[in-house]
């Protein structure tokens, strides 16, 4: 029990399936109601799709946790209706200042320019966030949500999967054409199925501790993230601290490959610790209460495959990462996202099952670009010989006077959204265009008129993108052809803007610049003058659909 949160029990139901004399077929099963899956259903559910949610608990997560949350993420929240709460539970926060022993190296700032409705990042314990998405989830009708139904066995076929399921009132059978697995890291079904990981376990561990303070250490409206490299209160080792939500403060210290785990989970050798680490800072008349204290190891891993026929990996499941630079529930968040909306269109017969393929493509790519991050962030933070420490330190000297060593300094390069540089639903450029919004990229959101947003304007599905003069919105404009982009297979969505500000500057627009987004707000194919039948091309190419290559 924490003095800040008491965990909700959710009532478990009994399974209608139960002792029933045939095997019930659903259309898509999501196992895990963690954080991923509780995405994955939800937005399944507010595209039309029927979901059936299994979990073996009755609660959320115990600890803080995933903490961190992206800006990209926080966006994605906003379309799966939980982001204004998710921004006004949480701490926000842009700035991040990195120490090496008692001088202050430098600082970054996550945002820095304006013009941005969600911040560089929000820190909200996973209790909190997973009882906002099961709160969400069981708000829509399409979400069966059960507690207490453990997946014991999956059988997988061509046609989806049978599923053997324990529950306190008996055991049941289902079969499911979809099955998305998001049951964690230690993956129940991976190991089951014998589906493997690769990578790195490095050697080193890490103490995390929530601590309740008595009062904030420092401005709490300037609430911002602390690295140290070789604290005086922790010598040769690193530390972080940063503020989350309830006046609860994390507190990550390195404690070396010979710690012992459950020794150093005890009060009485973590409170010395955080004594320290207070007492270092100036801190000394600030109180604390532990409120949960873990040990781990980094792991960055992944499977080969994300998908297998119809099963589908997601979230730890299929990729584990270093929790420094936030990058394990904000990928898992994006990998669902990039999923749901393709898995929608393959059921509704409106892309071939071979669109799936993409999502193994794409977030395998994204994956391997976050396990390169979070080893060089590891290798950096954890030297293994004296000659890699030396070089550290060298680095963290020269970082102080010279910017261009500050590059150089890791201390968990921070989550930003993948850019899909090489995906095969990408329409090359055929104009040319300034700036980053390349295909591939997540679309970058900036104020309208009206103190409107441009992310929130955009519709689930296909989106055009269509810039106008301000003065003359209807030059240039082929209304028929915009008219039949809704009759499309899969359907486009028209959104006019005008060419002004900071949405024109960041799309490198101009009246008759067009852009086409796909339904996870990632730029498929842009162009300068709209061209109908190059449109029809684009979307079936970002929806599998076989294309004829240009005359």
């Amino acid at each position: 029990m924490l003095k800040t949160y008491t965990w909700p029990r959710y009532e478990s139901r009994r399974a209608p399936e139960i002792a029933a004399p045939d095997v019930r077929r659903v259309p898509l099963v999501v196992v895990g109601a963690g954080p991923v899956g509780l995405c994955a259903a939800i937005d399944a559910a507010q595209r039309g799709q029927p979901v059936l949610l299994l979990d073996e608990d009755n609660t959320v997560s115990i600890g803080s946790r995933g903490l961190c949350h992206a800006q990209r993420t926080l966006e994605i929240f906003d379309r799966l209706g939980i982001g204004d709460a998710v921004v006004d539970r949480g701490v926000t926060w842009n700035v991040g200042r990195t120490f090496h022993g008692e001088r202050e190296v430098f600082s970054f700032q996550l945002l820095p320019e304006a013009g941005h409705r969600r911040p560089g990042m929000v820190n909200l314990q996973q209790y909190h966030l997973e009882q906002l998405l099961v709160e969400r989830a069981m708000a829509l009708p399409l979400v069966d949500l059960r507690w207490q139904n453990q997946v014991l066995r999956v059988t997988p076929d061509d046609r989806g999967a049978t599923l053997e399921v324990q529950t306190p009132e008996g055991p049941y059978r289902l079969r499911t054409e979809w099955l998305i697995v998001a049951d964690g890291a230690r993956s129940p079904i991976r190991r089951q199925l014998g589906l493997d990981m690769a990578g790195r376990v490095f050697q080193d561990r890490f103490l995390i501790a929530d601590v309740l303070l008595s009062e904030p250490p420092f401005d709490a409206q300037h609430s911002e993230r602390r690295f140290w490299f070789d604290p005086p209160f922790h010598p040769q080792q690193s530390a972080l601290l940063h503020r989350e939500a309830d006046q609860v403060w994390r507190m990550d210290f390195q404690l070396g490959w010979d710690a012992d785990p459950e020794a150093e989970k005890q009060a009485e050798r973590v409170a010395p610790r955080i004594r320290a680490a207070l007492d270092g800072q100036g801190f000394r008349h600030i109180a604390f209460e532990l409120e949960w204290v873990s040990v781990y190891t980094f792991q960055c891993r992944r499977m080969a495959h994300f998908r297998h026929g119809r099963l589908l990996f997601a979230g730890d499941a299929a990729h584990q990462v270093s929790p420094f630079g936030a990058r394990g529930a904000n990928s898992g968040v994006q990998d669902v996202d990039n999923l749901i909306w393709k898995l929608d269109l393959v059921i509704r017969g409106l892309a071939p099952e071979t669109l799936l393929d993409s999502y193994d493509a794409e977030r395998g790519a994204a994956a391997d670009e976050n396990l390169m991050n979070s080893t060089r962030s590891t290798d950096f933070m954890t030297p293994k010989s004296r000659a890699s420490r030396l070089l550290r330190d060298a680095v963290l000297t020269l970082a102080a006077e010279q910017p261009f060593a500050r590059a150089l300094v890791n201390s968990g390069r921070l989550s930003v959204p993948t850019t899909l540089h090489g995906s095969p639903l990408n329409t090359p450029d055929s104009d040319t265009f300034d700036g980053w919004m390349l295909p591939g990229a997540p679309a970058a959101d900036a104020p309208l008129r009206g103190g409107h947003w441009l992310l929130e304007r955009l519709p689930t599905d296909f989106t055009l993108l269509f810039f106008v003069d301000p003065d003359t919105p209807a030059a240039g404009l082929d209304q028929p052809a915009i008219d039949a982009l809704a009759t499309a297979a899969p359907p486009v969505c028209a959104v006019l803007l005008p060419c002004e500000g900071l949405v024109a500057q960041r799309y490198d627009a101009r009246p008759g610049t067009a852009y086409l987004l796909r339904p996870d707000q990632h730029v498929a194919a842009r162009w300068r003058r709209l061209d109908a039948a190059a449109v029809h091309a684009a979307v079936a190419r970002a929806s599998a659909h076989t294309v004829s290559p240009p005359a």
